[in-house]
């Protein structure tokens, strides 16, 4: 891998279980890319070779929260990217700290 793109998506609504439908079909979108991904507690670790695919997807994330009833939508990510090489896979990270 030569990117791992980790997102946050904060939906623009009052009620929690408002917020969680919307960030459920945001990751539904992301399943749908194929690619290799990670749901954590507070953000989803989404990995590729292709540095603009991953930008893409952190768009349209961001056009699914807005189709799902989001007025504003706030997105927090932290990009790696290695152009030549590989970038530390999901699993190196934290496959050990699993139980």
């Amino acid at each position: 891998m030569k990117a791992n793109l980790s997102i946050q998506i904060l939906p623009g609504v009052q009620d929690d279980r408002e917020v969680t439908r919307i960030v459920d079909e945001v990751i539904d979108y992301i399943r749908s890319t194929g690619l290799h991904y990670y749901v954590g507690p507070s953000e989803t670790a989404i990995e590729g070779d292709d540095l603009h695919q991953l930008m893409e997807i952190a768009e349209n994330c961001m056009q699914v929260a807005a189709r799902a009833g989001s007025e504003k939508t706030s997105a927090y990510m932290k990009l790696i990217w290695r152009p030549k090489g590989k970038v530390l896979t999901i699993d190196e990270k934290v496959v050990r700290h699993h139980q």
